[in-house]
């Protein structure tokens, strides 16, 4: 049975199929990641993570906590600094072996599909009800809580059946990309940046962006934010380097009408969070996430580490490069850190 009798205007659901759950990132094909290697002259890498305990406290988001780190351990003691000799004296090892209670969306991430989805009457009987891309049902397709019978009911789960992170990881994300430094022609100053500045900064610096491509934002945000060294400014962090205007129409447009496979930038959000405000009547929260996520099948990564990678590019006059990025391969998640390799 079809999931979905109408989409959203403008959506691209369907257009890879009424199963697919990769959208956009269909436009990385053979041919693109053969692009993205013929711009590697220089053979070198760039890391575009930040550590996984940065930004520090939970200023930024207050449900994204940062990561926990511990031994793992038994009735033997805790495995680290651990010696073998007191299992058997025979044994002459020194082991190490830890875990970590980890949200996945603290640091540099990925949002999956299933992360943003909105409120559409996809089957036309006048009721919206709640949908991801290509139409994936809440409570069906992507499950929130449960009780878990399996922990003596003591646990509860939520898992995206569909739309999980594990599908971009098995896609392994690979292929060309490119920078657009809004930070070197708008400063870090807080900026809603439109259409027109956008376009402006695409034109003054010979900018092309074809289908396919991965596209990527540096505006210092992430710069600053490792200068607060885990101690986040609560005042400062919204209010500081570009962000997209989601509520520009015209910016949307062309972020469909350019067949991006990806839309990354090394701030929160990508977007204003919180946005303009919107049109009276019903509006998402979130228009770009709202627009790339649900609409489109964008995923859409944030607060990468992209200082060293553009002030390269930038000194160099270029602006296109191979990167690699895959998510962790962790079935059921709607979002997961990255650790993203540049090579130029």
């Amino acid at each position: 049975m079809k999931r979905w009798k109408h989409r959203p205007e403008g959506s691209t659901w369907g257009d890879w199929g009424e199963d697919d759950q990769l959208g956009r990132l269909n436009l990385i094909t053979p041919k693109k990641v053969l692009e993205g290697i013929d711009e590697v002259k220089a053979g070198r890498s760039f890391c575009l993570s930040l550590p996984l305990d940065f930004p520090g406290g939970n200023v930024l988001n207050a449900r994204r906590l940062p990561p926990v780190l511990s031994p793992t351990g038994d009735e033997n003691g805790w495995r680290f600094n651990f010696l073998t000799n007191t299992v058997n004296p025979l044994f002459q090892d020194v082991a190490c072996d830890d875990r970590v209670i980890l949200t996945l969306q603290y640091s540099t991430q990925w949002d999956t599909l299933a992360h943003v989805g909105g409120l559409f009457d996809a089957d036309g009987d006048g009721t919206p009800e709640p949908l991801y891309y290509n139409g994936y049902k809440a409570g069906s397709d992507v499950v929130g809580p449960q009780v878990d019978a399996g922990r003596d009911g003591c646990g509860h789960l939520s898992y995206a059946h569909k739309l999980g992170v594990e599908n971009m990881a098995t896609k392994a994300i690979q292929g060309r990309a490119v920078m657009v430094d809004l930070e070197k022609h708008y400063g870090r100053d807080h900026k809603y940046v439109s259409y027109d500045d956008f376009k402006r900064v695409l034109e003054a610096d010979k900018v092309v962006v074809e289908p396919g491509d991965m596209l990527l934002l540096y505006t210092g945000f992430s710069d600053e934010i490792m200068k607060m060294n885990k101690k986040v400014d609560p005042e400062r962090v919204h209010a500081m380097c570009c962000v997209l205007d989601g509520r520009d129409k015209q910016l949307l447009q062309w972020i469909s009408d350019s067949q991006i496979s990806a839309l990354i930038a090394d701030n929160y959000g990508v977007e204003a969070v919180p946005a303009r405000p919107g049109p009276a009547g019903e509006h998402p929260m979130l228009p770009l996430h709202n627009h790339c996520l649900f609409k489109l099948g964008l995923n859409l990564g944030e607060i990468w580490w992209l200082k060293d990678l553009a002030l390269w590019l930038r000194e160099q006059g270029r602006s296109r490069f191979l990167l690699t990025a895959p998510p962790l391969r962790l079935p059921g998640a709607v979002g997961s850190p990255a650790t993203p390799v540049a090579t130029v």
